[in-house]
């Protein structure tokens, strides 16, 4: 039902924007040819993430340091999960537009977001099995009436060919906003918050799964969620975000 709903969802954002709004880019809000383009100011405000950046969690360096080098985050203690990858640095550039599809009903966003995403994703999306996108509680579904990574998740099933399960995890406890949280409180605040959902267990057990996410930020919440997915048998968890703060004091 929840992928029915979701293809919906996204089939008459797609119809509505193309038959009734003209084609605007998604950054600079300037009339472009097609739905989903950036006009020539919205991508030059856009910072993509390129090589040389850590193997495990993708933050991007200043200077090269080898195909397998690590940040020192890393070498302290090694995420649970893969590698992570994102496609942009989060920041005042692509702040607006990135909160504007998460909050502000601009769906058609995500036809820009698939091809950076895919770009940066490319190893790990060829090596899924199964994308599975980080979920909402039920209650800020119900305010928000989308759950953004679902949308970026189910699109970029249909551009790489791996199929998508929107119901493989759900969040058991609601949770605070964590835009005001540290590392540690964001931590607390989404632990045990997650669980496979009994039904998606037989998939996921000796799966290669990428979460789907809008940012990284610590690394907190997709940290949760890849542990939840290990236990339930996956056998690898790779992580991927349209954007990741990369300075910051959280």
């Amino acid at each position: 039902m929840m992928v029915r709903l979701y293809r919906q969802i996204s089939d008459f954002t797609r119809y509505a924007v193309d038959t009734v709004l003209p084609p605007r880019c998604v950054i600079s809000g300037e009339m472009v040819d097609r739905q989903g383009m950036v006009s020539p100011q919205g991508w030059s405000s856009l910072d993509f993430i390129s090589a040389p950046f850590c193997a495990c969690c993708g933050v991007p360096f200043d200077f090269e340091v080898g195909a397998e080098g690590l940040c020192a985050g890393c070498l302290q203690k090694k995420p649970v999960y893969g590698r992570a990858r994102a496609a942009l640095v989060y920041d005042g550039g692509s702040r607006d537009m990135i909160l504007g599809f998460k909050h502000g009903d601009k769906t058609h966003s995500v036809r820009a977001f698939v091809p950076w995403m895919m770009r940066a994703g490319a190893e790990i999306l060829g090596e899924a099995d199964y994308l599975v996108p980080v979920p909402l509680h039920s209650m800020r579904l119900l305010a928000r009436r989308y759950n953004q990574a679902a949308l970026m998740s189910f699109a970029l099933s249909r551009a790489c060919g791996r199929p998508t399960l929107p119901a493989a995890l759900k969040r058991v406890r609601a949770t605070v906003s964590q835009g005001h949280l540290n590392m540690e409180a964001r931590q607390k605040n989404v632990r045990k918050a997650f669980a496979v959902h009994p039904k998606m267990a037989g998939k996921i057990s000796g799966a290669r799964v990428v979460l789907v996410d809008d940012v990284f930020t610590t690394g907190a919440t997709v940290s949760e969620c890849a542990t939840v997915l290990l236990k339930a048998g996956a056998l690898r968890v790779d992580v991927l975000t349209l954007a990741r703060v990369v300075h910051s004091d959280l």
